[in-house]
């Protein structure tokens, strides 16, 4: 058989670009691991807020909020957000540096400042003597992650979707406009090629014989921890700090933590360090009423970035037919319903779908090819 659509990675844009694309041909979506969404989607905790990320990031995420405000019939049995709300924290003295948060806030997204005391009030596990003041974005919500990913394939899958697992990408050739995808003596055929592959995406596109963009794989650590125990988490914000880049968020009746890391890494199935974790756990002690007498889970997931922290979303300028939809930069979840839209609308028309381009995002915002045009400067 010749696919339409070879999509290679099963995490969450492979599987949105797939659920987009189920009407306009036939599809195998490609996963090296043995489960859809291994190494990222699976290890992700999402928030879905409009203000994280740089402009063309945001923009896209503005662009997702309907989407998961109202899913189309059938797609999922619950919603795919709940209320949250985040705070992020000044220690006293530093007030001054929310501005560039509250500077963020629109009718519609709207920002609060709230003294000290206010935000111990809403967050009470931390410790006031270092809560000077904080901002507070009611809007913020919880995203389900394995909800979201899991409807994309189900969707998919009801459409006649073929996914192939456990086949880890070992040989691509191109013959009479056709992809050959070769993994351990199997061989699946089709006409374009859709490069979801997150951390490995440069990897696949030296085996098609494109150039890289120089994608760069983070990892993030990340640990589960009892909340103190006269505090209800489920009550709680998510927290964040001004002069840190860890954050807290409640999950599942406990408190997940993460000292916000983004340490360049090799692509791999990442493991958390020791020592992050174990500085983590004191950063928590002294500036939280959490004592952390055991660590309940620990993880680590990757996150692709860019050059220039925009995904990458469009058609090879120099290899015919392949197309890429990868560096995500740790906004996968919030990013994808409106990159697996962006991802259709350029491979069926070459252009964006219309309440982007209406947004300011363009095309060449998103095209590898603007490191190509970087590179030949």
């Amino acid at each position: 058989m010749i696919y339409d659509y070879l999509i290679i990675g099963a995490g969450i844009s492979g599987a949105a670009a797939a659920c987009e694309l189920r009407d306009h041909g036939t599809i195998a979506l490609i996963e090296a691991e043995s489960t859809p969404g291994y190494h990222s989607t699976g290890r992700s905790a999402a928030l879905y807020t409009r203000n994280f990320g740089g402009e063309i990031v945001r923009l896209i995420n503005r662009a997702s909020h309907g989407f998961f405000q109202n899913p189309p019939a059938g797609f999922c049995d619950t919603p795919l957000l709940s209320p949250r709300g985040l705070i992020t924290v000044a220690v006293p003295g530093e007030e001054e540096t929310l501005a560039p948060i509250m500077n963020q806030s629109t009718p519609d997204t709207a920002i609060d400042m709230l003294t000290g005391p206010q935000a111990c009030d809403m967050a009470p596990l931390l410790r006031p003597e270092f809560v000077g003041a904080a901002a507070f974005e009611a809007g913020v919500a919880d995203i389900e992650v394995a909800s979201l990913h899991q409807a994309y394939l189900r969707s998919f899958k009801k459409s006649g979707g073929n996914i192939v697992c456990s086949m880890r990408v070992d040989r691509i050739s191109r013959k009479n406009d056709r992809w050959h995808i070769c993994a351990g003596g199997r061989t699946i055929v089709g006409r374009i090629l859709v490069n979801a592959a997150g951390a490995w995406a440069d990897q696949v596109a030296v085996l098609a014989g494109a150039d890289p963009v120089g994608l760069v794989a983070k990892r993030r650590t990340a640990i589960i921890v009892d909340p103190p125990v006269q505090i209800d988490p489920s009550r709680l914000p998510a927290m964040e700090f001004a002069d840190s880049d860890s954050y807290i968020k409640p999950e599942a009746g406990r408190l997940m933590a993460s000292p916000g890391d983004e340490t360049p890494i090799e692509a791999q199935d990442v493991q958390p360090e020791d020592w992050d974790i174990a500085v983590l756990a004191d950063w928590l002690q002294r500036r939280t009423f959490i004592e952390v007498r055991r660590i309940e889970h620990s993880w680590a997931g990757l996150r692709t970035f860019a050059a220039d922290d925009a995904p990458v979303v469009g058609f090879d300028p120099n290899i015919k037919d392949f197309f890429w939809l990868a560096g995500q930069g740790g906004y996968g979840i919030m990013m994808a319903p409106a990159l697996g839209r962006a991802a259709c609308s350029l491979i069926l028309k070459d252009d964006l779908p219309d309440d982007l381009v209406s947004l300011g995002v363009l095309k060449d915002d998103l095209s590898p090819g603007r490191f190509t045009a970087t590179m030949s400067a």
